[in-house]
C-alpha cells in the first residue's frame, strides 16, 4: 500500500470473521444452486456499526486471518486495495432462474372454458338425439320402419368396428413398445397394402358412393407408397431414436395406464355417439347434425390423446431433466386439470397446422418457370414457417414440464431447437407420420371388415358405414399412439434443453455431425428453386 500504514484497529476482528464466514456459506449455497441449474449472483455489503455510526465496505474475498481496518478521523473504512484490485468491478447481471416444475396456474383458460361449454352442449345433444331415436322406435309408421332397418343393418357393423378399433389400438401400442425397430417398416408398408385393399374392395361394389370412397383410398395408398420410398434414408435414424426414447418406459410400469383410461372413456363415448347418429336420422337436417357430431367427436378424441400425451411427457421429461421418478397418477391429474386448456387449444390447432405443412411441402415440390405457382408455393411456405413457430406438437413437453401456455411453449421449444441447430433433425422426424399412418391402417382394416359385412346384408349403407368405421378406427388408434409419440418428443426436447445429460447417448450428436459434414443425406422439407427471372 502507501509508505506508512495507519494504526490497525483489532476490536472488530471477531465481527469481520463472522462476516467472512457468512460470505463463505453464501458462496457454498450459490454452488449448490449452480448444480441445480438455478444460477444466481449475490452481493452484500456490511452495514455500519450502530454504536459508532460508520459504514464498512467489505471486499469480495476478504481474508479473515488479516482483516485490516484503518482508523482515520474516528471513522473506519476498508484498507486501500492494490492497483490490481482497484479496477472497477462490474456487477454481474442475475440470470433468470428456471421456470418452476410445479406451476399451479391453469393454462389457456379461454380454450378450457370453450371446451367445457362444447362438452356440455355435446352431452346435451347426444342425450336429445338418443331420446329422438327411442321416440322413433315407439312411434308407428315410416319412421319406425326406418329406425328398425338402421338398427338391424347399421348398428351391429359400427359397434363391431368399435370393438375392432380398440383391440387394434392395444395391439399397436404393445407392438411398438416391444418391437420398435420392426414396427417402423411394418407401419409404412402395412398401411400401404391395407389402404390399397380397402380402396379396391370398395370399387368392386360398383356403386357411385363406394367408388368415390374407394378412389380416395387408392390415392392415399399411392401417396403412402411414395412417402415410404422417399423416407427410406431416414428409417435407420428414426428406428434408433424410437428405440432409445422408449427405454425409460420400463422404469414406470403404470405409464401406459392413462392411455388405457382414455381408450376406455373414448370407447364408451363413441358407443353413445353411434346411437346419437342413429337418432339424428329422425331429426331435422340429418347430414348437418351428423357432421357437427363428427367434428365434436374429433376434437374430443384429440383432447383425450393430448391428455395422455401430457401425462407421459411430464413423467418422461422430469426423468430426463431432473432424474425424478414421478407419480403417474399425479401427472395424469395435472393434465386433466391445470394443463387441460393447453390440450384443448393444441387439439384444435396442431392438426390444422400439420395439414398446412403437408400442403406447403406438396406445393414446394413444384418446379418450373410458372410465376403464379412459384408465388403460391413461396407464400404458403412462409406462412407455414411463421405459424409453426407459434403452434407445434413439440410444445406439449414444455407444457407438461413447466406449465407454460401452448403458444409460449411452442415459441420456446422452436427457439431451443434453433439454438442447438436441431431444426433439420426435428423437421424430418417421422414419428408424427408413423402415428398418423397407424391410425389410417386401423381405419382401413375396419373398412375392409365392415364393408364386406354390410355389402352382404344391405349394400345401400356400405359407403356410409365404411366412412364411420374408418373414422372410429383412426381415432381410437391415435389415442393409443400417444405414448410412443410423447416419448420421442421428450427425447428431442429434453436433449435440446440439456445436451450434456448422461441419460442421452450419441444418437443426436452423431447425426448433427454427419449433417454438418455433408456425409449424411437428410431429406428436408422440399424448397422451390427460384426461377431465373426472379434473380434479375
Amino acid at each position: 500500500m502507501g509508505a506508512a500504514e495507519p494504526v490497525v484497529e483489532g476490536e472488530n476482528d471477531g465481527e469481520e470473521r463472522e462476516a467472512a464466514e457468512e460470505e463463505k456459506k453464501k458462496d457454498d449455497a450459490e454452488g449448490k444452486d449452480v448444480e441445480k441449474g438455478e444460477m444466481g449472483f449475490q452481493e452484500e455489503a456490511v452495514r455500519a456499526n450502530p454504536q459508532e455510526d460508520f459504514q464498512v465496505s467489505m471486499l469480495q474475498r476478504l481474508n479473515p486471518s488479516n482483516p485490516l481496518r484503518i482508523v482515520i478521523n474516528a471513522s473506519t473504512r476498508a484498507a486501500t486495495p492494490s492497483p490490481a484490485q482497484s479496477q472497477p468491478r462490474s456487477t454481474p447481471t442475475p440470470q433468470q432462474s428456471l421456470t418452476t416444475l410445479n406451476s399451479r396456474k391453469y393454462t389457456n383458460r379461454i380454450s378450457l372454458f370453450l371446451f367445457l361449454v362444447h362438452t356440455v352442449i355435446a352431452i346435451g345433444l347426444v342425450c336429445f338425439l338418443l331420446f329422438k331415436g327411442i321416440q322413433g322406435l315407439l312411434e308407428a309408421g315410416e319412421t319406425r320402419r326406418k329406425e328398425k332397418r338402421v338398427l338391424e343393418y347399421f348398428l351391429p357393423q359400427i359397434e363391431a368396428a368399435s370393438f375392432l378399433s380398440i383391440s387394434l389400438a392395444f395391439l399397436w401400442q404393445k407392438a411398438v413398445r416391444v418391437w420398435p425397430g420392426f414396427m417402423v417398416h411394418f407401419i409404412l408398408w402395412s398401411t400401404f397394402f391395407m389402404s390399397l385393399s380397402a380402396g379396391i374392395l370398395l370399387i368392386c361394389f360398383q356403386r357411385p358412393a363406394t367408388d368415390g370412397v374407394g378412389v380416395c383410398f387408392l390415392a392415399f395408398a399411392i401417396g403412402n407408397g411414395l412417402y415410404a420410398c422417399w423416407v427410406s434414408q431416414r428409417i435407420k435414424f428414426c428406428t434408433k431414436v424410437l428405440t432409445e426414447s422408449l427405454k425409460p418406459v420400463s422404469k414406470f410400469p403404470d405409464l401406459n395406464h392413462p392411455t388405457y383410461w382414455m381408450l376406455g372413456i373414448g370407447f364408451l363415448w363413441m358407443s353413445l355417439w353411434i346411437l346419437a347418429v342413429i337418432g339424428a336420422l329422425n331429426f331435422y337436417f340429418p347430414p348437418l347434425v351428423i357432421i357437427a357430431l363428427g367434428l365434436s367427436l374429433a376434437w374430443t378424441a384429440e383432447v383425450m390423446r393430448n391428455v395422455a400425451n401430457l401425462t407421459v411427457s411430464r413423467v418422461i421429461a422430469l426423468y430426463y431433466l431432473r432424474g425424478m421418478q414421478s407419480n403417474t397418477q399425479f401427472c395424469f391429474q395435472r393434465a386433466m386439470s391445470r394443463n387441460l386448456g393447453s390440450a384443448c387449444l393444441g387439439s384444435l390447432f396442431v392438426p390444422a397446422i400439420e395439414a398446412m405443412r403437408i400442403v406447403a411441402r406438396a406445393l414446394n415440390l413444384l418446379e418450373g418457370e410458372d410465376e403464379f405457382m412459384f408465388s403460391c408455393a413461396h407464400c404458403c411456405l412462409r406462412v407455414m414457417e411463421s405459424i409453426f413457430s407459434y403452434g407445434n406438437g413439440w410444445a406439449f413437453v414444455q407444457i407438461a414440464a413447466y406449465g407454460k401456455g401452448f403458444v409460449k411453449a411452442s415459441q420456446d421449444t422452436w427457439e431451443l431447437f434453433g439454438r442447438q441447430e436441431m431444426v433439420a433433425i426435428v423437421d424430418s422426424d417421422m414419428t408424427s407420420s408413423l402415428c398418423f399412418l397407424t391410425g389410417v391402417c386401423s381405419g382401413s382394416i375396419c373398412v375392409i371388415v365392415v364393408a364386406a359385412w354390410t355389402a352382404s346384408v344391405y349394400q345401400n349403407n356400405t359407403a356410409t358405414v365404411s366412412l364411420l368405421a374408418f373414422f372410429i378406427g383412426y381415432l381410437m388408434t391415435r389415442i393409443a399412439m400417444a405414448l410412443p409419440h410423447a416419448c420421442v418428443s421428450c427425447y428431442y426436447v429434453c436433449y435440446a434443453e440439456n445436451p450434456e445429460s448422461r441419460l442421452f447417448d450419441k444418437t443426436i450428436p452423431d447425426r448433427l455431425n454427419l449433417i454438418k459434414s455433408g456425409r449424411d443425406v437428410i431429406a428436408p422439407t422440399p424448397r422451390v428453386p427460384v426461377p431465373r427471372r426472379f434473380n434479375n
